[in-house]
């Protein structure tokens, strides 16, 4: 997001804007519907998923189709160590999230030497073989049973995890704002400007000297640990972890919230997981058999009406009617 200054060079917004209004938004909702805790809880989880994901699409130009191998390793890691270790939600978080930056960063080290559709595939493979080896460790992991049997400690300390979900709802939405700060300040920075770069012109990056793998590695890293930590946060306010958050579904879910709201803008990422999430529960609570026709619609709609072609017809519209004034570069320039 950028701001324009009166005779001054494009800037970015303050980092903490959107964040703030965020937390406002998601405090409001809190506030208002307290029988909808839950369903507040996986959207905020939900949209740490998608963001993490937009770094990896929208901004680093990696398409993948495997980024549930590191929302799953998350939560598998989180609900291990609150079972076996200790069940401190902080901890567990801290833990989440560095298992998915590991994996990123293990997978990233082999997966970043290739593009295009050979990295695709092989983002699919990596995301199979964890699945595969998650399935096979049930000492560590319930198998096709899943991981269960273990509680979260109060958060801080002091607030314990009610069966209402009022802390489960407020922790989430505080990762959420967390996380997308530090999604925020690293895209407005030089790295992040560098990353987008590789996205638009990879050759040209290389051949100004940025060490094009070494800064893809590093976002795709963060991507991860963004990830993990959404797993962790899943884990953590259901209790259970299974092997569909290892799931292809997982990942291909995330990919449409994030075409749905917009891909290379973190807030569309946030718009595309809130959608998604509402339209999800609303048409399967109408129809459970068929709410993926209305997923599908949906889809088709944004493809085919893109939001920006809808803004500026609603611009033309309003600019007939008077509502909004069309600008004259003029009286800017004067």
């Amino acid at each position: 997001m950028t701001v324009m200054g009166p005779g001054s060079a494009p800037r970015c917004a303050p980092a903490w804007r959107l964040p703030a209004i965020v937390l406002a938004v998601g405090l409001a909702a809190w506030l208002s519907v307290p029988d909808q805790l839950g369903l507040l809880t996986r959207i905020a989880f939900t949209a740490l998923l998608v963001l993490s994901l937009d770094l990896v699409v929208g901004i680093a130009g990696l398409a993948t189709l495997g980024h549930a191998a590191v929302f799953g390793v998350g939560a598998y890691a989180a609900g291990i160590f609150a079972l076996r270790l200790h069940p401190d939600p902080l901890f567990g978080l801290l833990v989440g999230t560095g298992a998915g930056a590991a994996l990123a960063a293990a997978s990233g080290a082999f997966l970043l030497r290739y593009s295009g559709f050979t990295f695709l595939m092989l983002t699919i493979a990596v995301a199979q073989i964890v699945a595969s080896l998650a399935q096979k460790a049930r000492d560590w992991t319930g198998g096709d049973d899943g991981l269960s049997g273990f509680t979260m400690g109060p958060l801080l300390g002091k607030f314990a995890f009610d069966l209402e979900g009022r802390t489960a709802a407020l922790y989430a939405l505080g990762v959420l704002v967390v996380g997308l700060y530090i999604a925020r300040r690293v895209v407005d920075s030089p790295f992040g400007l560098a990353v987008r770069g590789i996205h638009e012109n990879r050759a040209r990056m290389a051949a100004l000297g940025t060490p094009v793998v070494a800064r893809l590695l590093a976002m795709y890293t963060l991507a991860g640990a963004l990830a993990g930590a959404a797993g962790a946060v899943s884990a953590q306010t259901s209790a259970i972890v299974g092997l569909d958050s290892l799931s292809f579904a997982v990942s291909a879910e995330a990919l449409v919230m994030l075409i749905l709201g917009g891909a290379g803008r973190l807030l569309g990422a946030l718009i595309g997981a809130v959608a998604f999430t509402l339209l999800h529960h609303t048409a399967a609570s109408i129809n459970p058999y068929h709410w993926l026709f209305v997923i599908g619609f949906a889809l088709m709609f944004v493809v085919l009406l893109p939001p920006q072609t809808i803004w500026q017809w609603l611009q033309a519209r309003w600019q007939m009617l008077g509502i909004v004034h069309a600008r004259n570069p003029s009286k800017e320039v004067a």
